[in-house]
């Protein structure tokens, strides 16, 4: 068989990854809504989004050395099937009358479970994608990301509608199809291509290999200060912004904004504002400093929207706060995904992305479980200003401690230009960080 040529499979996976976005969009609008509409306590959508948090950091931190096992196309496949039969199995239930509670929590924490080993798939093909179709590294990295977000600003929108005029049951209906298609994408566009397969003659499996293989990427990311602080200040802030999109955003827009409209408006505005920085940064972000782009990105998306949305009951405000914040996120991937790409020995990079994929969603369970029980204890305000604050306090790791001045980009030569010690294996080779949401 014959390994497909030129761009085809790099605009396959963007593709894929698109359609599976923007059926992700349809769910972080549709379920809350879901839940709310169905329970109507802030503490039961919490408890929801945690169940759909928490099983995505088990698979992501068991997962690494499984996606190079089985192989980067079946596993993407596999985890969008499974997805996308969970997702559907919500609204059936409901129009049959004997969806309960614990179900709703046990069929999205299912989608979690499956969801990370799916997208650690596809975004460790990057790499080798870019070099099959002779685009430079850095712009792969900038579109892969672009496409996302303009993935994930049309499904807001479209959700924001959807869930007004048909209903958030019809959502989860959509959104199971769109896992379904981007399955079919990935199963026939990357037919033969190597770097989609299984390892060739992989050894026999064992636990203790299993084990070894796990320890390789954690070892290699301990080792790493600056992959290390890259994945804990992404933790916290990972662990906020569901919070923030799963609980405090869609009560706020159910009290004070009029509803699912005004929720999907806001969501949308920001991912087309983050498209139109991650696509900015891919054409002059190289000539910028990283660690001063980083920081101002994250000093735009992350505690302005929480403390606009505690002052303010009405949507403009918040509209322009959202359209700055979305900017100020479009330049944080590209910069993240790229500094782990020139890092990470290609032998090592599904191995070290479960682990950096496993360490920035450690809090996310947590996130949307605290904001739904802070917001029943101290009511929204208060809840929105606390975590605007703690997203304000994570966002200046990046000036504080010394070993994020090494993130620059490499030297002409080739050599990397930090002082980051001791790092196994080439220093050349991708690495990937799980999109922030």
């Amino acid at each position: 068989m014959s390994t497909p040529g030129g761009r085809a499979p790099l605009a396959t996976v963007l593709a894929a990854n698109a359609i599976s976005v923007t059926g992700n969009s349809l769910t972080l609008i549709g379920v809350p809504w879901f839940a709310l509409d169905t329970t109507g306590s802030p503490g039961k959508a919490g408890l929801v989004a945690f169940c759909a948090a928490l099983p995505v950091v088990v698979s992501a931190i068991v997962g690494g050395p499984v996606v190079d096992r089985i192989g980067r196309r079946r596993i993407s496949v596999a985890s969008d099937l499974v997805c996308a039969s969970a997702l559907a199995a919500i609204p059936l239930l409901q129009r049959a009358g004997v969806l309960q509670f614990w179900m709703l929590c046990a069929l999205m924490a299912v989608t979690g479970l499956f969801h990370a080993p799916g997208e650690t798939a596809r975004s460790v093909l990057v790499p080798d994608l870019a070099d099959h179709a002779g685009t430079p590294l850095s712009r792969a990295a900038s579109l892969f990301d672009a496409v996302s977000r303009g993935a994930r600003m049309a499904g807001a929108a479209l959700a924001g509608v959807l869930v007004a005029v048909l209903g958030a049951d019809t959502v989860l209906f959509l959104d199971a199809a769109t896992f379904g298609l981007s399955a079919l994408l990935i199963l026939t566009g990357l037919r033969g291509l190597p770097a989609a397969a299984p390892l060739p003659d992989p050894a026999p499996f064992s636990l203790s290999r299993y084990r070894a293989d796990l320890r390789e990427g954690y070892t290699f990311v301990l080792r790493s200060r600056l992959i290390l602080g890259i994945v804990l200040m992404v933790m916290v802030t990972n662990g906020l912004a569901q919070g923030w999109i799963s609980v405090l955003l869609p009560v706020h827009a159910r009290e004070n904004l009029g509803g699912p409209t005004a929720l999907g408006l806001l969501v949308s505005v920001f991912g087309g504002c983050a498209l139109l920085g991650a696509l900015t940064h891919g054409a002059v972000g190289h000539r910028f400093p990283r660690r001063a782009v980083l920081v101002g990105g994250f000093l735009l998306c992350g505690a302005p929207p929480y403390t606009v949305a505690a002052l303010t009951d009405t949507t403009l405000p918040l509209l322009v706060t959202m359209a700055a914040g979305g900017f100020g996120a479009g330049v944080l991937n590209p910069i993240l995904t790229t500094v782990l790409y020139e890092v990470i020995p290609d032998a090592l990079r599904s191995r070290v992305a479960g682990v950096t994929t496993a360490g920035v969603l450690l809090a996310t369970p947590l996130g949307g479980l605290a904001a739904g029980q802070l917001v029943e204890r101290t009511g929204l305000v208060p809840a929105l200003l606390t975590l605007g604050g703690v997203y304000l306090l994570a966002t200046l790791a990046p000036m504080v401690f010394p070993s994020w001045r090494t993130m620059e980009a490499p030297a002409k030569d080739g050599r990397v230009s930090s002082s980051e010690p001791s790092l196994p294996g080439p220093v050349p080779a991708p690495g990937a960080m799980p999109r922030r949401r």
